[in-house]
């Protein structure tokens, strides 16, 4: 068994301690909106934040958490009004919306560390995290958005 902290909350979770955080968090834990994507760490759709930082989910397993904090799109803002959920709706950014909760959780660790990226550190920033319908005009649009946002 392994103590985690999900989205503020002590967990303990009953499984082998190589099992991708993924997988727990989906299977055993029910928090849905981290997605698989690849499985390989390469798409990013299964980004989450461990003790802040962004992360594959896919790639991390269970024992590498233990102790320490997760959050999950769930868990960023629980009542959607953190300033990215609200800009991707203004920026109208998802289309089949797959990719969006890898996108806006990495975007936050982002906005976290500087809340004043340009476009080229945004660019760069977001370059792990594919979006197969092409958005990243209107990601980028976005996350400018909610930097505007914080500052004022």
């Amino acid at each position: 068994m392994a103590s985690v902290t999900i989205n503020g909350r002590p967990v303990d979770v009953q499984a082998r301690p190589e099992t991708p955080l993924l997988w727990v968090l989906r299977e055993h834990l029910g928090l849905t909106g981290t997605k698989f994507g690849c499985g390989a760490g390469v798409c990013g759709a299964c980004t989450v934040h461990l003790d802040g930082e962004a992360i594959f989910a896919c790639q991390t397993p269970l024992e590498a958490v233990a102790g320490r904090s997760v959050t999950t799109i769930e868990g960023l803002s629980p009542s959607d009004e953190h300033p990215l959920q609200k800009a991707w709706i203004i920026e109208q950014v998802p289309q089949c919306g797959y990719c969006q909760s890898g996108q806006i959780m990495r975007a936050a660790s982002l906005l976290r560390a500087n809340p004043e990226p340009s476009r080229e550190e945004i660019i760069d920033a977001m370059a792990s995290n594919l979006c197969r319908c092409g958005t990243y005009h209107r990601i980028v649009r976005a996350i400018e958005h909610a930097a505007k946002g914080a500052q004022s």
